[in-house]
């Protein structure tokens, strides 16, 4: 039987997972909840409902697992616990500050109803946070280093469209390519947030509005931009919407460390990413925990998990023997 999936919220993210759901044949989008009027949403899959949020707990006991596709700002801090408690659940939660706090509460909702949630799953965190973890392990002695993009930070992005006078903005984060080259060289570098990246900006202003004060709003920006060598581009709708309409995004996590009794040896560990859709990689890792959170339940685990807490060969639709024979 097709392990039964719901998808609450549908923007780019839940796109993606409907996308995704289609490629892994043990899998079936059972419906889609949103707090939009379902009315308004054309679906990608046949035969599939669209339901308001408010409908989703009356199908508890039709989809083993709801991947919830909100934003971790405001939507899966509450949530994911709220829906932890009839569900299976699955977020992409990814304000790193914050993912102890966001455990423990949907911990507590998971353990007491009986399922299994699993939170911040994507590629940082997500892949991003496993590599790291592999390669401290190996490697005790030694740097962790993380670089991001080439790729347009949706965050980003949408603060500089919050400033006053502009009317659509893309931003991307670059690596800076002298701190890569330190850094696999095995020199170990101290590297400050500026010597990692620089961030590039594509404005469309609107009519009238002070040039000089949105790009002085760009750079000084706290906890954005302040902290960067930025670059403003001022370009036009048409010249935005054929350039940068996609939403790429990738990087690297590095590790360069020593071995021997002298530290004598050194090696570098690298796992990079080059993504032409943020949302729909995210969706397909998103996906993959799907299947390890419906396989952990029927165990019959509860409480909540992280890509730390789940072996690898549950992300798979193939079982232990045709893993061993083809991708040992």
């Amino acid at each position: 039987m097709a392990i039964r999936v719901g998808i609450l919220g549908y923007g780019n993210l839940g796109k993606g997972v409907e996308c995704a759901i289609k490629h892994n044949p043990d899998m079936e989008l059972k419906a889609v909840f949103t707090r939009r009027s379902p009315d308004s949403l054309s679906i990608l899959t046949e035969g599939t409902k669209v339901y308001r949020a408010e409908e989703a707990l009356s199908m508890k006991d039709e989809i083993d697992v709801m991947i919830l596709c909100g934003g971790s700002a405001t939507d899966l801090p509450g949530q994911t616990p709220e829906m932890a408690a009839y569900f299976n659940v699955i977020d992409s939660f990814d304000t790193h500050a914050n993912i102890h706090q966001h455990f423990e509460a949907v911990d507590r909702a998971a353990k007491e109803s009986g399922h299994v949630g699993i939170i911040s799953v994507g590629w940082d965190p997500g892949m991003f946070s496993l590599n790291r973890l592999y390669a401290n392990a190996i490697l005790p002695d030694g740097s962790d280093y993380t670089f991001w993009g080439k790729g347009v930070s949706q965050g980003h992005s949408d603060a500089i469209r919050r400033i006053k006078g502009v009317k659509d903005a893309r931003q991307y984060t670059i690596p800076v390519e002298d701190a890569l080259t330190a850094v696999r060289s095995k020199k170990a570098p101290e590297l400050t947030t500026r010597e990692k990246h620089t961030r590039e900006c594509f404005v469309v202003a609107e009519e009238g509005a002070d040039l000089k004060a949105i790009e002085e709003a760009i750079v000084t920006m706290p906890n954005y931009f302040a902290d960067y060598d930025t670059t403003v581009h001022f370009i036009s709708q048409e010249e935005l919407m054929r350039d940068h309409a996609g939403i790429p995004h990738g990087g690297f996590v590095i590790r360069t460390g020593s071995t021997g009794w002298n530290d004598e040896n050194g090696h570098v560990i690298e796992y990079s990413l080059k993504l032409d859709s943020n949302p729909e990689f995210t969706a397909s890792v998103i996906v993959a925990y799907a299947r390890a959170a419906y396989r952990l339940s029927r165990e019959g685990q509860s409480g909540c998990k992280t890509v730390f807490d789940i072996a690898p060969a549950y992300l798979s639709a193939a079982d232990g023997a045709e893993l061993r024979k083809h991708l040992l």
